[in-house]
């Protein structure tokens, strides 16, 4: 094995190199700037690279002209292809002892994370990840995720179907100082920070709700600029908020909602067909486009889930619905016109 030195400038990198090596140049530019360079580059008889390409990279960085390097003239061009291939399979196979590399990382001198290791993480005593793994499994719902009681691809939670016609409907945000709620319902048609909140901690809201007429899902915000796994979770997350205050005796209406036809892959799953849905029309008719989105969407939700009755928020635009329809206007835009006389 004969290592040489040569001009950086005379190696090819490997045009069409499958392995995607840059997160690592740095914390490799690192290594060879702290310890030097203990690794030879390998070449093929052209100088092309074989193996060694994040090294070559980490030189440039460095400024090297010369780095070192091994011809491999004795392979041939299938050996090649095979050998840097394999090279990089097998550093990938590799796994780390845990245990044992805390052990050998406590006592160094050298800042580990200078080469990419997560040193806080390693050291980190096992009760306590068992204890972040909790926070995480928490601030996720997951303890309360079931999945034998989900529907669809995307495992939305289910909702039964129940029947409910309130009189009135007020904001969540009013929930704490309510003090009357015989014939009345909660919905979330209000902006989405006013209720985060009941997603960070459910189990906080359950008897505030329990004692209303009805529940209606958290309306997560779903816009047409989010990206597709965005919208996914909100229906998701509403899903899973109406399925936990129904197992917990609420009696809970799911509220529809979607965006544009592609989110009709998911956006109704999770609901039993038949019983009582709720639907908000603020804004509809305010925008270009809004009611033919909205109507679009109000037929495919139709369509799956057969609903027996539909409590509608914000008033009537003009929709033909084909089953029994619960009309409440907008408490906001009611208190404004009264304000206004």
């Amino acid at each position: 094995m004969n290592i040489v030195q040569l001009p950086i400038e005379e190696l090819t990198p490997y045009e069409n190199n499958p392995r995607n090596n840059k997160k690592a140049i740095k914390y490799v530019a690192n290594s060879i700037h702290d310890f030097g360079f203990k690794s030879p580059i390998i070449l093929d008889a052209n100088k092309v690279i074989i193996c060694g390409h994040t090294r070559y990279e980490a030189a440039k960085v460095l400024g090297y002209t010369y780095v070192p390097c091994i011809i491999a003239s004795d392979l041939t061009e299938s050996q090649v292809k095979a050998y840097r291939l394999a090279d990089n399979k097998v550093a990938e196979m590799a796994k780390w002892d845990y245990d044992l590399l805390s052990f050998e990382i406590q006592d160094l001198s050298f800042d580990m994370e200078d080469f990419g290791f997560d040193v806080e993480r390693l050291l980190t005593p096992a009760e306590e990840k068992e204890n972040e793994r909790e926070r995480t499994m928490d601030a996720y719902n997951l303890h309360d995720y079931d999945s034998g009681n989900v529907e669809g691809f995307y495992q939305m939670p289910i909702i039964t179907r129940t029947y409910a016609k309130p009189s009135e409907l007020i904001g969540f945000n009013y929930v704490k100082t309510n003090k009357k709620k015989e014939g009345q319902g909660v919905h979330f048609f209000i902006d989405d920070y006013q209720f985060e909140r009941i997603w960070n901690d459910p189990d906080k809201y359950v008897d505030m709700l329990i004692p209303y007429e009805c529940v209606l899902t958290p309306d997560f915000s779903l816009y047409t600029e989010m990206p597709m796994a965005m919208k996914i979770w909100n229906v998701y997350r509403s899903r899973l908020i109406g399925q936990i205050l129904q197992q917990n005796g609420a009696n809970v209406v799911p509220t529809l909602s979607w965006c544009e036809r592609d989110t009709f892959a998911f956006c109704f799953d999770g609901i039993e067909p038949g019983g009582t849905v709720a639907v908000s029309t603020i804004g509809v008719k305010r925008a270009d486009g809004a009611y033919h989105m909205w109507s679009e969407g109000m037929d495919e939700a139709i369509r799956k889930l057969k609903p027996d009755h539909i409590i509608v928020y914000g008033g009537d635009i003009g929709y033909q619905f084909p089953c029994e329809v619960t009309y409440i206007n907008n408490a906001v835009t009611e208190r404004m016109k009264n304000n206004g006389r």
